[in-house]
């Protein structure tokens, strides 16, 4: 997996922990944590897509 695609699922992850925290404390604050781990989500997707494509393209030539 490349390096910036971990980055992204490390912060995905906390992202989601922070979540689960602030919507257990009361506070709506956790929307906006949904969303950066939607994002950082779907970055973490990209570069794992785009490291395949990559190793894929070399081993063929």
């Amino acid at each position: 997996m490349p390096r910036l695609g971990v980055y992204a699922l490390i912060v995905c992850v906390l992202a989601v922990a922070a979540a689960v925290v602030s919507f257990a404390q009361g506070s709506l604050l956790g929307i906006v944590w949904v969303l950066l781990a939607g994002l950082s989500s779907n970055m973490c997707w990209y570069y794992v897509k785009r490291g395949r494509d990559e190793r894929r393209d070399s081993a063929r030539g």
